[in-house]
């Protein structure tokens, strides 16, 4: 199906070569410039194509440059514009502008892993389970000058994220600019996205009246943990539904009302754990409209997949720049972090092929996250200088099932002992270090060779 052109990268680095073709199969410069041009309200285009901002973002984001700037002067030559101009056209991208491409590339990545058939089995069969959950991007340097005499770390703004765990992908998100907004003040964006079918699991942030109605009004269901400010009224004592792994279960049926005195009647189910939650919690209870036939024990087991979506931020945070500190302004920061969503939707299509071809198990225990980006990071700089950008647009040509069956083809190719985990023992405890003013320094080969000495 590849050109003889691609044969060397095939063979050397199959995985860079299934990241390119995804690329640019989604978020081609075309495709970019078209969705930038359809959703921006404010910015316009002139000199400097929204394309390349978002390469350049991309790399940042994928660890090839280490800042915007670097990136820039990587590429200085074929960009046109000033470093200032590159700058002030990310400070002041239009975070509607950043979910849009989120939006997007989950929309057209979702039936490519159908299609290679790396969808995971189903958190709750018969409901498309989504997981929200809030994301505040960390401190940010001091550029600013209004940030420049403040000592107090400067929050550039938080999002919330939803993450379907089946397909491993983050279908949307709703950026905010302040940084110390309430999560629950993003929840009327949330509610119209929601649709008949699914199934919303959330922390107790998230539990307030309006959204629980608003989702059950929709033909959707939740399990959501609740709220200790959330009014609510007991229709029975609990009684016993047995034990998971860790805790034991019970329910109550419950009635909470809104503010015009509608009722909804809601399952209320107990977790009581064994071992106490970092915060001290012993016992947990979740909210759901889940039908009667679904036991509580699936239900608790269900909440506690919540982490699924803590893990994709670690999974941000740690293989993908995720959180550029130099970006001060909300809206670059903003779009920096929606880059990095939209990366990691690429990879997760990349592990989906790989679980098709070498399978679930093998791929969830073994392949690291870290390495596969590590590689795309260093060999894919080199591939966009020896095959030309043109070459690339066979992806687009493809037909949904061509390219799957690329991707599948590549993927045989890929060796995983290459990306292999090294998970480390648990941490020994580290002895009390001491310290003498009158030696503030020490020699380490005098400290070898007397502890050779003592062998």
């Amino acid at each position: 199906m590849l050109s003889r052109v691609f044969d060397q990268f095939v063979e050397q680095s199959p995985m860079s070569v299934m990241a390119r073709g995804l690329l640019e199969r989604v978020l081609n410069s075309q495709t970019i410039d078209e969705i930038f041009e359809r959703v921006a309200d404010h910015q316009y285009t002139r000199e400097l194509l929204f394309s390349t901002v978002f390469d350049l973002m991309s790399q940042v984001v994928c660890g090839s440059h280490k800042s915007l700037n670097a990136a820039y002067q990587a590429s200085v030559q074929d960009i046109g514009v000033s470093v200032t101009s590159v700058y002030n056209k990310v400070n002041g991208i239009e975070t509607s502008t950043s979910s849009s491409l989120v939006r997007y590339s989950a929309e057209v990545i979702s039936p490519i892993i159908e299609a290679v058939g790396g969808v995971l089995p189903p958190l709750l069969p018969g409901y498309r389970v989504k997981i929200l959950d809030g994301n505040c991007i960390e401190a940010t340097e001091h550029r600013i000058a209004e940030l420049r005499k403040l000592g107090a770390g400067a929050l550039p703004g938080k999002s919330l994220v939803v993450l379907d765990p089946a397909l491993q992908q983050m279908l949307d998100v709703f950026p905010c600019e302040d940084g110390h907004a309430q999560e629950r003040a993003l929840l009327e964006q949330v509610l119209p996205t929601v649709q008949k079918g699914d199934c919303w699991i959330e922390d107790r942030n998230f539990c307030t009246l309006n959204f629980l109605f608003g989702v059950v009004k929709r033909e959707a269901s939740f399990v959501i943990r609740q709220h200790g400010n959330l009014p609510w009224e007991p229709l029975r004592a609990f009684k016993k539904a047995g034990r998971i792994d860790g805790a034991t279960v019970s329910e109550q049926p419950i009635v909470v009302k809104d503010q015009d005195g509608n009722e909804l009647r809601l399952r209320r189910i107990r977790i009581h754990l064994d071992t106490p939650t970092r915060d001290g919690d012993t016992d947990v209870y979740v909210l759901t409209d889940l039908p009667e036939h679904i036991d509580a024990k699936t239900i608790a087991t269900l909440y506690r997949n919540r982490w699924k979506i803590e893990t994709a931020f670690q999974a941000l945070e740690k293989h993908l720049h995720s959180e550029i500190n130099t970006l001060g302004y909300p809206k670059a920061a903003l779009f920096g972090f929606c880059v990095a969503l939209i990366a990691y939707n690429v990879m997760s299509a990349l592990q989906a092929t790989l679980r098709s071809v070498h399978g679930t198990e093998i791929v969830e225990q073994q392949v690291s996250g870290y390495y596969v980006a590590n590689e795309l990071s260093s060999i894919y700089p080199g591939m966009m200088i020896a095959i030309p950008a043109k070459r690339w647009h066979i992806f687009r040509k493809m037909s949904t099932r061509e390219f799957a069956d690329t991707l599948l083809s590549l993927a045989s190719k890929v060796k995983l002992r290459r990306f292999k985990k090294h998970p480390r023992g648990p941490k020994k405890p580290q002895p009390k270090r001491t310290f003498d003013k009158k030696h503030p320094h020490v020699s380490t080969f005098r400290l070898i060779a007397d502890r050779d000495k003592r062998r």
